[in-house]
């Protein structure tokens, strides 16, 4: 129980040190390759522009105000012939 007086001290991994270490100074030892650009544009640039074209092309196309059961939820349905 706590304040027993039974403490055993933490055994350090030497493996999770050295990843901590190396998370921890990542900016230090950080180069532009090519592979690292690439996941950057792809992250920075890409999915935020692919996110922008599904949201633009599905703006204004849907009203979910006042509709009824059976109704249309597009904002200008299709003419019924």
């Amino acid at each position: 129980m706590a304040g027993d007086g039974h403490h055993q001290p933490v055994r350090l991994d030497p493996a999770i040190e050295r990843w901590n270490y190396m998370r921890e100074n990542v900016y230090q030892t950080f180069k532009f390759t090519r592979r690292a650009t690439r996941h950057i544009f792809i992250l920075a640039g890409l999915v935020p522009a692919s996110i922008a074209l599904i949201a633009w092309s599905n703006d204004a196309k849907y009203d979910w105000a006042g509709k009824l059961r059976g109704s249309s939820l597009l904002s200008k349905p299709p003419a019924k012939e």
